[in-house]
């Protein structure tokens, strides 16, 4: 588990949960060579703990599937699978090999009672023997996931939380099952936990409500040290926390080394095709579009200088400017983009190719600009 502890000395870890998570996606399925591009580009990306699947005797393939993680990620990152709190499931879990076996069990009551109909002591002498069966397995780590943690009694998920400590997991995970968490919430939610136990914590954010990624991270800001992720936000209902868009945030806006976010519009783009998904074209970080300006103002800031109206340089995450020139663009924007390819006009034709192009009902290239410009030029040569 080499790149667990190199996020201890960094202080956070992502957690992917693509394969697992992601799949239940109603109409998404991955077939075995796609599961092993993904685990590839996750490897080359950075991402510290790979979550390959669900820990079943059902997943037959599994085994093989960790073998080959293993050679893909040659060490660099942790490979864990998910696995319910069921012995069989344990069983299968240690077989497979993972570095980690995550354990699930709720910690609401409203799961506890109406969905398990189990009682709150079934609960905390479940999840002590299932932690001793799987680290019996000789299982590296084993870390416990609270299903529901947001809506659970916080006393009770207390108490569970330091029988995960104390049987022996390496770390705990919050998860806001239903996605009604703001950042307040969370904080509050991981207050009395990060003062009371000394494994990590993590959590594991849905996106009901749009604030999956906001919330992830400021767990991160309140003591958390794992967040949980999916490409494109794969996930039940609205989805989860995007991975594309924390890596963005911690390697662009953090400035973490550590992941290399050039590779995400490439891995989003794949998943997308995969799956038959459209991405928007105004979707954080690999939007196409995210970088296409039009406004006058805007582009008169990025002539002067980028960083005015852009949060990072396009080429980090491998999309390019774009300038568009239509009916939002002014005379000084179009002034500014001519002299920039060499084209010096008064400023009667400045006015007579603003009132041109913002005539026209699509918005203008650069070199569409520029070719009007040539035009008008030779026209009053000619006369």
């Amino acid at each position: 588990m080499k790149n667990t502890k190199d996020s201890h000395k960094n202080n956070i870890g992502i957690i992917d949960s693509t394969l697992r998570e992601g799949e239940q996606t109603p109409g998404i399925t991955f077939t075995g060579a796609i599961r092993r591009t993904v685990i590839d580009f996750l490897h080359r990306i950075g991402v510290d703990e790979l979550e390959l699947g669900v820990a079943s005797p059902l997943n037959r393939n599994l085994p093989v599937l960790v073998k080959d993680a293993r050679n893909i990620t040659a060490g660099s990152s942790t490979l864990a699978l998910w696995s319910r709190c069921q012995k069989e499931d344990i069983d299968f879990g240690g077989l497979c090999r993972p570095d980690l076996l995550a354990l699930s069990i709720p910690a609401s009551d409203l799961h506890i009672s109406e969905r398990l109909k189990k009682s709150r002591s079934w609960v905390k002498s479940r999840l002590a023997a299932s932690i001793d069966q799987a680290l019996a397995l000789n299982i590296p780590a084993v870390s416990v996931g609270f299903e529901d943690a947001s809506r659970a009694d916080p006393d009770f998920l207390l108490i569970l939380a330091k029988i995960a400590e104390k049987c022996g997991a390496c770390r705990i995970r919050l998860a806001d099952t239903v996605g009604t968490c703001t950042p307040a919430a969370i904080k509050k939610l991981l207050y009395p936990l990060k003062n009371s136990l000394k494994i990590d914590i993590g959590v594991h954010c849905h996106n009901d409500f749009g604030m999956a990624t906001a919330n992830s991270i400021t767990a991160l800001q309140s003591g958390a040290r794992w967040l949980d992720a999916t490409v494109l936000g794969l996930g039940e209902r609205a989805g989860n926390c995007r991975l594309e868009e924390v890596i963005g945030f911690l390697a662009l806006n953090q400035r973490n080394s550590r992941y290399h976010p050039e590779l995400l519009f490439e891995l989003c783009s794949y998943i997308a095709e995969t799956g038959k998904i459209t991405i928007p074209v105004n979707h954080p970080i690999v939007g196409t579009n995210i970088f296409t300006c039009e406004t006058g103002l805007h582009q008169h800031g990025l002539s002067v200088n980028p960083a005015t109206y852009e949060p990072y340089d396009p080429q980090r995450v491998g999309i390019r400017r774009k300038l568009r020139f239509g009916r939002k663009t002014g005379k000084r924007a179009i002034h500014l983009e001519l002299a920039r390819q060499g084209i010096h006009l008064n400023d009667h034709q400045i006015g007579y190719v603003a009132a041109w192009v913002r005539s026209n009902d699509a918005p203008l290239s650069p070199e569409q600009l520029h070719q009007f410009a040539i035009e008008l030029i030779r026209e009053n040569v000619r006369q």
